[in-house]
């Protein structure tokens, strides 16, 4: 049986990789970032605008997807890809993170309980039917269903987690039933615990999957604490498959998780802060919404050639997402993802020169030398996690 994922490990720099992924709908360079379409679109974006941001694979939700439209629909569809009109690669996440933030859940060993936002009707999601539910949707990678803990969690707890969610992972891969289209991903616990970490990454590659994921990252700890959860997991993943860190984020920690040996990331900032009036740029973030920016004729950016970029001036979008008009959430965050498919870019071409180590340097330097940060504030019209 062919194998639905294959991994090349094209070129690496110290602990940094440079490695392309081809699943049943093309390729896709890695490091990558995946834009997060959680209900089968990216926010504001049409699937050829996401193309045009250099985005070669994207990510789609599966608490929201199965929510509406509904699994089973997009399956009549043909799948998450003819649905949406996106012939790219496509990964779904297992739903245990959004489920894990609802208020009221109950987690026992067959799954979890929770009740739906709108209807209140308690609902049990367990191993087998996010397999069944992500069968459906069809993606090219989807995730294991584990245990996501909050932070602070203390150690039992924790720990606690590590073995279920090891239990679920091997459950999940004897629910699969589509191994020849699609590829199952691990997911290594631990919260912050080096230990845990250390012990959940060497259980989960005992499944031999074709890839994992470390999660239970980016839910409120420090940035120093993410980044020893990197630490401790990464060394014991396998060299020659994907590692993805899920739900991270912002590009400074996509530079340090680069060069701990990460290749796959997803986030909603670019999008979600888009839509709120903040921009990224290799100068930091600012918020083009504020009066300063009236009268600016500069694009958002002057060393980004994305749509955007060429076309308008701080001032319009300034203007457009004041006065709450779609094309100023769609401009911004076009502009903010393409400015993260480039420094994806930029940093496979480092790894390529090998010249990782001065391009994570130059871009910290420049990336956080001004005192540009602003409050974030997210937008209120959804919630995409």
């Amino acid at each position: 049986m062919t194998k639905p994922l294959k991994f090349e490990l094209l070129k690496t720099d110290h602990d940094a990789r440079r490695g392309r992924v081809t699943t049943l709908h093309g390729s896709f360079e890695t490091p990558a970032f995946m834009p997060v379409g959680t209900r089968g679109t990216v926010k504001g974006l049409m699937p050829r605008d996401l193309k045009e941001t250099g985005s070669e694979i994207c990510l789609g939700n599966t608490y929201h997807l199965h929510i509406a439209p509904g699994d089973k629909v997009v399956r009549k569809f043909g799948g998450l890809h003819e649905f949406m009109g996106w012939d790219k690669s496509i990964l779904t996440d297992s739903g245990g993170f959004q489920v894990f933030s609802l208020p009221g859940v109950q987690v026992e060993e067959e799954g979890v309980t929770f009740k739906f936002e709108k209807s209140g009707k308690p609902v049990t999601l367990t191993p087998e039917r996010s397999v069944q539910i992500q069968e459906n949707l069809g993606a090219d990678i989807f995730m294991a269903f584990d245990v996501c803990v909050e932070f602070p969690c203390d150690y039992r707890r924790a720990q606690e987690a590590v073995y279920r969610t090891d239990r679920w992972l091997k459950r999940c891969k004897e629910a699969q039933t589509t191994a020849d289209t699609q590829s199952l991903f691990g997911i290594v616990q631990g919260s912050t615990y080096d230990d845990l970490r250390a012990l959940s990454a060497q259980l989960t590659i005992e499944h031999d999957l074709p890839g994992y994921a470390i999660g239970g990252v980016s839910v409120g700890e420090t940035h120093d604490l993410m980044m020893q959860a990197i630490e401790f997991a990464a060394p014991f993943l396998p060299k020659d498959k994907p590692r993805y860190l899920m739900g991270v984020g912002y590009p400074e920690d996509l530079v340090e998780g680069v060069a701990r040996g990460i290749d796959m990331f997803d986030c909603v900032l670019p999008s979600r802060l888009g839509r709120s009036g903040v921009i990224f740029s290799r100068r930091g973030r600012y918020r083009v919404t504020k009066g300063k920016y009236r009268n600016d004729k500069y694009p958002l950016d002057t060393n980004c050639s994305c749509y955007a970029c060429q076309n308008f001036s701080r001032g319009y979008i300034n203007h457009l997402l004041n006065v709450k008009e779609i094309l100023g959430s769609t401009l911004a965050t076009l502009h903010n993802i393409t400015f993260y498919q480039d420094l994806m870019r930029g940093m496979r071409d480092a790894i390529e020169q090998g010249r990782f180590e001065k391009f994570r340097e130059n871009f910290l330097e420049e990336y956080l030398s001004e005192d540009r940060f602003e409050e974030l504030v997210q937008s209120r019209d959804d919630n995409d996690e």
